[in-house]
């Protein structure tokens, strides 16, 4: 049986700021399925929230429960403290120039320009013809395309179009910016810097913006939170380096297996659960845990009680994350136990993956 010992991970508070977003026992049915059951969030004021999720986890239901295009069953959201449950659709329209939506396909109109496509939502306002141009060549500054003006969507990149959805979600100066899987669409190197124009209106305008993705690399390149979706259910929720530190629900581990270091296949392959040469054990530490010379302090402990296996040192919103794989031989039973205390006693989470049977 696996044997965990776990040690608190270093917390940053959470800033104190107004709520742009707020979510109480959310719950939406399709038929006798729970696409929400009972989902809890609340986003700052100039924050960006990570929803990730896998495929069918309720992540896009969620996004259109938040601008107002599906209807709870029961639950509550405010935007900007207003509740937005039991609104007509009248009612509704002032309160979506509020919410910016970023899509994965950019659903630009093919027949109108750049320019055209940007001040759209300023048309459907009534916004003078003059003033809604004036703000999407303003906008389009703002995103690199300046020169795209009269251009029409059939000549853009992918990336290019991805700037002039950011643009146009952007055109009523709402207070909160919805990023449907806006990157999934695009290269990596695109959806890198289609992340780093994000992350630059977040700091310019000061907006709250929620990325709804199943890649946590793009939550860990510009999200100060994230929250973990499952079946409906908010299943893990903190900072994001935090929770790359310390994943404690089964589907976080399973979405981050590609952003973390794990043991060598060939090693996995053939640990025993309850006896070998050698104990495999994995570690995790964050913050000033990751700093500190724990190795150079276990060896000169506990001289000959581990050697190392596999790992390294991350840095997630400037926070140094290490995760470590060490053998601890068996000659002495003792000498786990002693080098699991040394390792909790420095705050390190550490967990026994098994045994391996054929260490040469």
């Amino acid at each position: 049986m696996n044997s965990i010992v776990t040690a608190s991970v270093i917390e940053t508070p959470q800033a104190t700021a107004e709520a742009v977003v707020r979510l109480v026992d959310v719950h939406r049915h399709f038929g006798t399925t729970p696409a929400l059951d009972g989902v809890a969030l609340t986003v700052h004021k100039g924050e960006i929230l990570g929803v990730i999720g896998r495929s069918g986890a309720g992540k896009s239901t969620l996004i259109r429960c938040l601008n107002g295009l599906e209807r709870l069953d029961r639950g509550e959201i405010e935007i900007e403290g207003r509740s937005i449950v039991g609104l007509d659709e009248k009612e509704l329209q002032p309160l979506r120039r509020r919410v910016g939506m970023i899509f994965q396909h950019f659903n630009l109109l093919a027949s109108r320009t750049v320019e055209e496509n940007v001040a759209l939502p300023l048309k459907i306002a009534g916004v003078a013809r003059t003033e809604r141009l004036r703000r999407a060549h303003e906008l389009l500054e703002l995103v690199g395309l300046a020169g795209k003006a009269k251009a029409y969507p059939s000549s853009l990149s992918g990336g290019q179009k991805q700037r002039v959805g950011i643009a146009r979600a952007l055109a009523a100066r709402p207070a909160l910016l919805l990023s449907d899987e806006a990157t999934s669409a695009l290269d990596p190197e695109t959806t890198r810097s289609i992340l780093a124009l994000l992350k630059d209106i977040n700091r310019k305008l000061g907006l709250t913006i929620i990325l709804i993705t199943h890649e946590m690399e793009v939550v860990r390149s510009i999200a100060d939170r994230v929250a973990v979706i499952d079946a409906g259910r908010i299943v893990e929720e903190g900072q994001v380096w935090s929770v790359f530190a310390d994943p404690k629900a089964p589907i976080t581990r399973s979405l981050l297996s590609g952003s973390r270091p794990q043991l060598p296949e060939h090693i996995a392959a053939r640990l025993s659960p309850t006896s070998g040469e050698e104990a495999i054990l994995s570690i995790d530490m964050a913050g000033l845990a990751a700093q500190g010379a724990v190795f150079a302090d276990l060896s000169a402990a506990l001289p000959q009680s581990f050697r190392l296996v596999h790992g390294g040192i991350d840095h997630i919103q400037n926070q140094p994350v290490a995760r470590f794989f060490i053998a601890v031989p068996m000659r002495d039973p003792a000498l786990k136990d002693k080098v699991l205390q040394f390792l909790k006693a420095r705050s390190a989470r550490v967990e026994v993956l098994g045994y391996d049977t054929d260490h040469v």
